[in-house]
């Protein structure tokens, strides 16, 4: 057996909560050049700073990654790692955290399980909830991925920092301006959240119930990855008018719609699945990473929390 053994006493909301937001933060650690990449690759074509500033080219998940590298510093594909942490703490929290919980209101009482109808609402209820909450910080995350520095000129960097991004942004667009392309961004986290959570639990559920895995490391391994595949299929076309909406000056786009119309018209349906690879990629190893690390962060506190209540 890999990992700690399940506890006896299922996992509080509170223990959920804390985990996956935990959890979520030491994925992001591990795969946030991917997601970098992928907002660059997503974002090419229609940034002004990237064809007139030396033009720029990103090609693939490690050339894009190893020409930010060579041109912008060691330490760009981290840009933007505070807000991704700030995100991840607010938003992974409740998408992922409160999701069992959600799921338990909608289920009728008296069910021996829940419906892939109920789970789908769970999913896309606090797929909602964390968007309307963590908004602002995925807006500052994608503002500073996206930003190009290139030396003394040609750079795009407007903001010196994470808390500066947040009072710049309030003050030149308003405090709407924080929460620019959130109908897209709760639109994409509705079917990422179905597609990644809801999977995750009824692949893990099916294994456990023919049989085929045990409720430890492989089991959680399995369902995750299928998770990350699906997301990232369903929910590409969706996220790549969320980034080019939310990274756009005031007034290019109308509307996530109009954003949508300009880049079928300027660059054809294909744009949709631009940065694909490193979507799945990202996606992929952050399922793993996050759900592996959220099932042990649920044992591990669950039995820190008995040993506290023990009276020996």
């Amino acid at each position: 057996m890999v990992g700690l053994k399940p506890s006896d006493v299922p996992p509080t909301m509170a223990v959920k909560f804390l985990g996956a937001g935990t959890a979520a933060c030491f994925a992001d650690l591990l795969t946030f050049p991917l997601d970098t990449a992928k907002v660059r690759l997503q974002i090419q074509g229609e940034n002004p700073v990237a064809q007139t500033a030396r033009l720029v080219q990103y090609r693939g998940v490690l050339g894009t990654i190893l020409t930010m590298v060579r041109t912008e510093g060691l330490c760009s594909p981290y840009n933007g790692l505070v807000a991704g942490l700030q995100r991840q703490m607010s938003f992974a929290s409740i998408r992922i955290g409160l999701y069992d919980s959600v799921k338990q209101v909608y289920t009728p009482q008296g069910a021996d399980s829940s419906s892939l109808t109920t789970r789908i609402l769970a999913g896309c209820t606090t797929g909602a909830m964390a968007v309307t909450c963590a908004q602002p910080t995925d807006v500052v995350k994608v503002r500073f991925q996206a930003s190009i520095h290139l030396g003394s000129s040609g750079s795009d960097r407007k903001y010196s920092g994470t808390m500066d991004a947040y009072r710049t942004i309030a003050r030149e667009e308003g405090v709407r301006g924080l929460w620019k392309g959130t109908l897209p961004n709760i639109m994409r986290n509705a079917i990422v959240n179905c597609a990644e959570v809801v999977t995750y639990d009824i692949l893990k559920e099916k294994l456990l119930d023919y049989h085929l895995l045990t409720d430890n490391f492989p089991c959680h391994l399995a369902s995750a990855f299928g998770a990350g595949f699906c997301a990232t299929v369903v929910a590409s076309p969706v996220d790549v008018v969320k980034t080019r909406y939310m990274n756009s000056p005031p007034g290019q786009y109308l509307s996530p719609l109009d954003c949508m119309i300009k880049m079928v018209a300027q660059e054809g349906p294909t744009a949709f699945y631009k940065g694909f690879t490193p979507s799945f990629l990202r996606l992929g190893s952050w399922n793993v990473v996050m759900f592996v690390t959220y099932e042990q962060l649920k044992r591990a506190l669950m039995k820190v929390q008995m040993l506290r209540e023990s009276p020996f």
